[in-house]
């Protein structure tokens, strides 16, 4: 063989060597995760032990980068905006409000809902089993529950006959089902509704004083980030008014609220790790089916009982999955 190719030859393999060697140096990119929430959330905790389940330990193979809107619902187009400047490769999202703009703002990076009012109702996704687009993950039928909530309520506030709803239009469904369909429920369980409507924070003090005025004898909470960061000002106002409350997820109850029955979001949150690693890995959101909770929750809270005077019956409590003492 000429020296000229041997020489060539030896140059080829130098290159190569040269270019092993440097991408072997060059550092991997670490995959990055938004969160779009509230703080304080339990289910994150559980989010991230379970990710640490599944192998990812942040500052190492992951990043979180979490981005919270405080219950302020005009903060989160900017919000999520900012997190596709950040180039996540998946974002979390947590409540109806966050996953609404999750769908008017990110429209390519991956989206996983931990949970949210009907994804197909809000036209979020298109389908539960062939969602399409870049959104997926775990949907609530929240006001699909308030039945069952509104019966517990009958159960434990004897001769009850008027129920305050708080709710409000920060969160979509709300105004745009959830009122309308809780009257329907009550009026087949022979109930009246009053609807207490708070549209900002200076809202609950009056809402309270009105639930109190027109007699109102127990309250009915409606879900969304805005009353769930507020929740302690709501679980002390009940207090302070005497009002039997139930309320639409775990935390209210850890808060000091009376009575939840809702969907397990631990549980939930669980789920969305596993959802988060399966795109990781290669998958894509218009082939991830959307799920719809199985597991609810009866969690009651006896301290809560005995500050506003309230005997709850061995019945109830014999159904409940988790009794605070």
């Amino acid at each position: 063989m000429k020296k000229a190719a041997l020489l060539s030859i030896l140059i080829a393999v130098m290159l190569l060597a040269v270019a092993v060697v440097a991408e072997a140096q060059q550092p991997k990119k670490i995959p990055r995760i938004g969160y779009l929430g509230n703080p304080g959330a339990l289910g994150m905790k559980t989010f991230r032990e379970h990710l640490r389940e599944l192998g990812y330990i942040e500052g190492q193979n992951i990043t979180i980068e979490p981005r919270f809107w405080e219950g302020k619902v005009e903060r989160l187009p900017d919000l999520a905006a900012e997190l596709v400047r950040l180039n996540c490769d998946v974002i979390l999202t947590t409540g109806t409000e966050a996953a609404q703009t999750a769908k008017n703002v990110i429209k390519t990076i991956p989206v996983v809902m931990a949970f949210g009012s009907d994804a197909v109702r809000r036209g979020i996704v298109a389908d539960l089993a062939r969602p399409g687009g870049n959104i997926t993950g775990l949907t609530s039928i929240g006001s699909e529950l308030n039945g069952k909530r509104l019966e517990l309520l009958k159960e434990i506030v004897p001769k009850l006959s008027r129920v305050g709803h708080l709710w409000t239009p920060t969160n979509p469904d709300h105004a745009d089902y959830q009122v309308k369909e809780t009257e329907t429920v009550a009026r087949s369980l022979r109930l009246a509704i009053q609807s207490l409507e708070v549209k900002g924070p200076d809202d609950f003090e009056g809402a309270f004083q009105d639930a109190t005025q027109k007699r109102a004898g127990a309250l009915l909470v409606a879900g969304g980030g805005f009353f769930a960061f507020h929740r302690k000002r709501i679980v002390d106002l009940a207090a302070t008014s005497r009002l039997p409350a139930i309320y639409n997820n775990n935390q209210y109850v850890e808060t000091g609220g009376l009575m939840t029955y809702a969907e397990d979001r631990p549980y939930q949150h669980r789920r969305a790790a596993e959802y988060v690693d399966r795109i990781l890995k290669g998958a894509k959101p218009a082939d991830l089916p959307v799920e719809r909770p199985t597991k609810f929750e009866l969690i009651i809270n006896l301290k809560a009982a005995k500050q506003i005077g309230l005997t709850i019956s061995r019945n109830v409590l014999a159904r409940a999955d988790k009794v605070i003492k």
